[in-house]
């Protein structure tokens, strides 16, 4: 029997033994070393930006959260997950700062297709959809953003 097979009969009758256990063991072993590179190319993509800072606010296990703050000031929260094999990567508002976010969907791709530049292409929609407080609404008439070649 191949190892492959092999693992596949072993996660077939762990989870019959408890589903929700192998479920914990299936994510530890799969996904969390995704979710784990994700923030390492997060971080990597503001590395050498001294004036921008992630702090990580509102995380779980398989969600991470990021406050990005800029010279120190709280703007937006810049969140991503692993859903179905897929980054998901999404911006929102957050306590004690006055940015906005203008209106778009989450971004999303195969985990296979997340490199560097993807990361960079991704977090560069997230912070245009950044709004200052002064700043008008985005017009519904743009056509949505998503990175290039994936």
């Amino acid at each position: 029997m191949e190892q492959d097979e092999f693992q596949k009969a072993c996660d077939q009758f762990s989870s019959v033994v408890d589903e929700a256990q192998f479920e914990r063991f299936r994510w530890d072993r799969d996904e969390a070393p995704k979710l784990a590179r994700l923030v390492e190319m997060v971080k990597a993509a503001f590395e050498g930006r001294r004036d921008f800072e992630l702090a990580e606010e509102g995380s779980t296990s398989d969600f991470k959260q990021y406050v990005l703050k800029v010279h120190g000031m709280r703007t937006v929260a810049i969140a991503f997950m692993l859903k179905d094999g897929r980054a998901v990567f999404a911006s929102d508002t957050v306590e004690r700062s006055s940015y906005t976010i203008a209106s778009g969907d989450p971004i999303a791709t195969d985990y296979d297709n997340v490199d560097e530049q993807w990361i960079s292409d991704t977090l560069k929609i997230l912070i245009g959809r950044i709004r200052t407080p002064a700043a008008a609404p985005q017009s519904a008439s743009q056509p949505e953003d998503q990175p290039q070649g994936h």
